[in-house]
C-alpha cells in the first residue's frame, strides 16, 4: 500500500465499514501546509507521528514539538502491539513494518535535548514585544531599542544587554526623544519590569549563543531519512507565550534564510506547530497579518506548515484558508462553540455524498478521522472517513536513558551545549561609559589645576584684594555653578556620535522583525 512519492495515511471506510481505498499525502502538495484537529484523546499525536514518519521516510527533515513527551518514541524501533496490528489488519496493510527514525532532541533548558538559543537581536523587535505582551506605547519603545542598537552596532545577545539599553534609554529619555520620538520613562519603566518576569519564567535560557543554525534542522541521515528535530515542550509548556513565540521566531527563521524553489518534488522541511492555538490567543491584528502573510509565501520556500491544534476555530480563517492537507478527527459538541466548530469543520471540507460530514466528525473513533488532502492539480479531495494507520515507531515516550543514547550519537554533539558570551551591548555601554568618566575626570583636574591661585603679584585691583583665602573663595565660587556631565550623559554622547556615523549601516529586518542575513 506504500507508494513512491506518496505518504500512506491510512485506508477509508464505505458507509458499511469495508475498506473503500488507501489514502494519501502527495508529497508534491507537502509544502501546501495543512491542519490537524481533533478533541483530547482522540489520536492527534499518533497521526502527527504517522506524517512525521512518512516524510522523513521520503528524505524530509521535520521539526515538532513534543507537549507530552510521547513523541519521543519516534526514535526507537516500534513494538509488536494488539492494537497496532490489528488496525493495520483492518485497513489491509500487509506490508506493515516496524522501523525507528534519526532524531535530534532540542531543549531549551538543555534538560532534555540540546540547547536551543537566539539572540535578542534575531528575535526582533515585534516578536520580542508579542513575548512581553507589551502595550502600543511600550511597544513603540522596544522599537527604538532596536533602532538605536541597529545603527550603532549595538550587539543584543542576552537579556542583560537589552536591560542594559534600556537603562542606558530611561536616563537619557528626554535627550533620546528630540531624535527618536517620545520615550516615556514609565514605559522604559514596564518594559524593564516585563524583563523580570521573563527572566523568572525562564526565557533567559532562550536568549545568546551560540544561536540556532537552521541547516541543523534540515540534515537527512546517511541512510537518507530527514532528520526529525523534537523540541521537549512538556516544560516549556508552563510558558505558552514563549512556547508560541519561539516557534514562530523559528518559523521567521526560515522565511527569511531560505530561498525560493517554487515548487519542489517534495518539500525541504516540514514544520508541525502543536497547540497552535497558543500562537493566535489574545494576539494583535499586525501579529496575526504577518503570521498569515509568512504562511502564504513560505510555500514558494518549500516549507509545509502544519498546524496541531483541537479545535478548528483556534486558526483564524485567513490562516485556515491557506490549509490544504486536513485530517479532522472527533470533536464534542455539548456546548455552542463547539457546535460552531462541528460546522465549521464540515464546511471546510469537499462534500461527500455518502456520508453527512457534521454527523460523522461527532461519531468518530479513537485513531480514525476525516482526511482530505490536495491532488491532481492541487485541487482537494474528497473528505473520507478514514482509519489512521499504526506507526512504525514506538508509540509512547522514550526512557532518560534511551533519550541520553540518542543524544550521544547526535549530530550537533557538543555544539550548542556550552554558552558563549562574547563582547556585546553590555559589555560595550560599559566600556564606553568608563572611558567618558576617566575623560571627565581628566578635564575637570585640567580645569581645577587652572585655577589654582599663583604667586602674589603684590598688587590687586581696586575691591578684589590679593589674599588667598578671597582667591581661593572666588574660585570656589565660580565653579560653584557647574554640573558635572553624570558616567551616563558621557556614554548617551558616545553613543549618539556613533549612531550619527553608522546610519548608513543600519540592519534589515524582515516581515516578523528576524535579522535578513
Amino acid at each position: 500500500m506504500i507508494e513512491d512519492g506518496k505518504i500512506f495515511i491510512g485506508a477509508s471506510r464505505n458507509p458499511d465499514d469495508s475498506i473503500n481505498k488507501p489514502e494519501y499525502l502527495d508529497l508534491r502538495f507537502g509544502n501546501r501546509h495543512g491542519l490537524v484537529t481533533g478533541a483530547t484523546g482522540t489520536g492527534k499525536t499518533v497521526t502527527l507521528q504517522v506524517l512525521a514518519e512518512g516524510f522523513s521516510r521520503a528524505g524530509v527533515p521535520v521539526f515538532a514539538a513534543d507537549i507530552k513527551g510521547d513523541l519521543s518514541g519516534i526514535a526507537a524501533k516500534g513494538e509488536p502491539k494488539d492494537f497496532l496490528t490489528t488496525r493495520a489488519e483492518q485497513i489491509g496493510f500487509t506490508d506493515y513494518e516496524f522501523d525507528q527514525f534519526p532524531v535530534i532532541f532540542w531543549d531549551l533548558f538543555g534538560e532534555k535535548g540540546h540547547r536551543v538559543r537566539t539572540t535578542v537581536a534575531e528575535m526582533g523587535p515585534l516578536l520580542l514585544a508579542r513575548l512581553m505582551d507589551a502595550s502600543e506605547p511600550q511597544e513603540g519603545v522596544i522599537n527604538i531599542a532596536f533602532k538605536i542598537a541597529d545603527q550603532a552596532g549595538l550587539p543584543l545577545l542576552d537579556l542583560k544587554d537589552f536591560t542594559s539599553l534600556l537603562n542606558y534609554m530611561g536616563e537619557n529619555a528626554t535627550a533620546l526623544s528630540t531624535q527618536y520620538g517620545l520615550i516615556s520613562k514609565a514605559s522604559v519603566g514596564s518594559i524593564q519590569r516585563a524583563l523580570l518576569v521573563l527572566e523568572q519564567q525562564g526565557a533567559e535560557h532562550f536568549f545568546g549563543e551560540p544561536a540556532l543554525k537552521i541547516s541543523d534542522i534540515m540534515r537527512t541521515s546517511n541512510n537518507g531519512y530527514g532528520q526529525i528535530s523534537v523540541l521537549a515542550a512538556d516544560k516549556l509548556m508552563m510558558n505558552p507565550r514563549l512556547y508560541a513565540t519561539f516557534l514562530l521566531w523559528l518559523l521567521s527563521e526560515l522565511f527569511e534564510e531560505l530561498p525560493e524553489v517554487g515548487d519542489p518534488a517534495k518539500p525541504k522541511l516540514v514544520f508541525f506547530f502543536d497547540e497552535a492555538h497558543l500562537l493566535f490567543n489574545d494576539a494583535p491584528k499586525v501579529l496575526v497579518e504577518r503570521v498569515e502573510q509568512v504562511v502564504r509565501l513560505i510555500r514558494s520556500k518549500g516549507v509545509g506548515v502544519y498546524f496541531v491544534t483541537q479545535n478548528p476555530l483556534d486558526v483564524p480563517e485567513t490562516v485556515l484558508a491557506q490549509l490544504g492537507n486536513r485530517v479532522q478527527h472527533a470533536l464534542r459538541a455539548y456546548s455552542p462553540r463547539e457546535q460552531k466548530a462541528v460546522k465549521t469543520a464540515a464546511d471546510t471540507f469537499r462534500p461527500n455524498p455518502a456520508f453527512d460530514c457534521a454527523a460523522v466528525i461527532t461519531n468518530l473513533g479513537t485513531g480514525e478521522a476525516l482526511v482530505s488532502t490536495l491532488e491532481a492539480k492541487g485541487a482537494p479531495s474528497i473528505v473520507e472517513r478514514t482509519l489512521i494507520r499504526p506507526p512504525s515507531g514506538r508509540v509512547g515516550p522514550l526512557t532518560d536513558s534511551e533519550r541520553q543514547q540518542v543524544m550521544d550519537k547526535s549530530p550537533v554533539l557538543g555544539v550548542y551545549d556550552e554558552d558563549v558570551d562574547r563582547e556585546s551591548a553590555f559589555e560595550m555601554l560599559a566600556a564606553r561609559a568608563r572611558k567618558a568618566a576617566e575623560a571627565e575626570a581628566a578635564k575637570r583636574a585640567q580645569e581645577e589645576a587652572a585655577e589654582q591661585p599663583g604667586t602674589p603679584s603684590g598688587w590687586s585691583l581696586p575691591g578684589f584684594g590679593s589674599d588667598d583665602n578671597q582667591s581661593r573663595g572666588q574660585s570656589r565660587g565660580r565653579s560653584s555653578g557647574y554640573q558635572r556631565e553624570t558616567v551616563v550623559e558621557a556614554a548617551m554622547k558616545s553613543v549618539a556620535r556613533t549612531v550619527a556615523t553608522q546610519v548608513g549601516r543600519a540592519l534589515v529586518r524582515g516581515i516578523l522583525g528576524s535579522l535578513k542575513r
